[in-house]
């Protein structure tokens, strides 16, 4: 009789038991799938660009994306999420156009220099002292000649979205650098561009495309003795450090386009996008300022920091260094469009003097 009531009661125990955990476990697995299917429909609303570029975030391209990313969660209230990736950490220099092409990354925000490689029209840019002030390249870049570029990147299924400025790109070298005579025998880095290739060979200069994250390395091992760039980018990547001169010229521009992958823009609904525009609007005004800012700070901070010589052209140099390196106007013509250059030239004329 004991035993049969041990048993009875180890039994009802086992079914207590495994009725607790059955239960358990079903709330337990409703819980989660309700967790779970809260978590894929978020997901699932939430469009995610990843943005990839290559320079550091202390330069104007790096604050820029790093407030445009801001801007877009709070205009599309969370419907948007804009994952930076600064400094080459996804792609690098060389491979990100084609990343984005793959949609591995859905933007990117390359130097102008690297959209020649898809559009040649985008020669333009690269051309020397083809803005001769800040104004000019403003009039330029907001007005036709810059949405008509933009437009050419469409035929590669890549969509421009804006222009960021960064400044007016400068030279380093191991040797003092006064007039494009001095070019002859240096060994350049450059960006991937005809324009500037022919610019400094032109001169009796040789040149190297490396990626921008290289030169440090390579201007340091003495591969390379010579570079041009902006400012920040000088400092950025400490460049001050392994060059003996820096010659403020002014002789080209710098500056970046933002591209997103046209397939993946055009899937996004319209109010989304409208929103996304706003962000990038509103940040590349922000930055047209800032950029001239930022060089400014980070040039004082190199002239106060090193021992680097630094040599400003005269108004009447920089008028030798335009009229020496005009050559290549005609040059590029065709590839560029004569339409095209003839409205960057009219702007052109109408700034130079001022």
């Amino acid at each position: 009789m004991e035993l049969r009531f041990f048993w009875g009661f180890f039994l009802l125990g086992v079914l207590g038991i495994a009725l607790a955990v059955i239960i358990g476990y079903q709330s337990y697995s409703s819980n989660r799938e309700l967790a779970f299917d809260y978590e894929q429909q978020g997901m699932k609303d939430q469009i995610v660009i990843k943005f990839s570029h290559v320079v550091a975030e202390n330069t104007p391209k790096g604050l820029a994306a790093i407030r445009f990313a801001r801007l877009v969660d709070e205009y599309t209230n969370h419907r948007v999420r804009v994952e930076v990736y600064p400094n080459e950490t996804l792609f690098s220099d060389a491979n990100e156009l084609e990343a984005l092409r793959k949609n591995e990354v859905q933007m990117i925000a390359p130097a102008t220099s690297k959209l020649t490689l898809v559009a040649p029209e985008w020669q333009l840019l690269d051309l020397p002292y083809i803005f001769p002030n800040y104004a000019a390249l403003e009039e330029s870049l907001t007005g036709e000649v810059g949405e008509e570029l933009l437009q050419k990147l469409e035929r590669d299924q890549l969509k421009g979205l804006a222009y960021w400025s960064n400044n007016f790109k400068q030279i380093t070298s191991n040797t003092l650098i006064r007039t494009p005579a001095d070019f002859k025998g240096k060994q350049f880095r450059i960006m991937p561009s005809e324009v500037l290739e022919r610019q400094f060979e032109h001169f009796g200069a040789s040149t190297s495309m490396l990626g921008f994250n290289d030169t440090f390395r390579n201007l340091e091992g003495h591969h390379l003795n010579s570079q041009e760039n902006t400012i920040s980018n000088i400092n950025s990547k400490k460049l001050y450090q392994v060059q003996k001169y820096l010659t403020i010229s002014d002789h080209g521009y710098l500056g970046y386009a933002v591209v997103v992958n046209k397939q993946f823009w055009d899937k996004i609904p319209d109010d989304i996008q409208e929103q996304v525009k706003k962000a990038m609007d509103e940040t590349s005004n922000w930055l047209w300022s800032a950029s001239q800012e930022l060089n400014k700070e980070q040039f004082e901070h190199i002239r106060a920091s090193s021992d680097i010589s630094i040599y400003q052209l005269s108004k009447t140099e920089k008028k030798h260094w335009m009229k020496e390196m005009e050559f290549i106007y005609p040059e590029f013509e065709k590839q560029i469009g004569h339409d095209l250059l003839k409205k960057a030239l009219e702007i052109r004329n109408k700034h130079v003097h001022h």
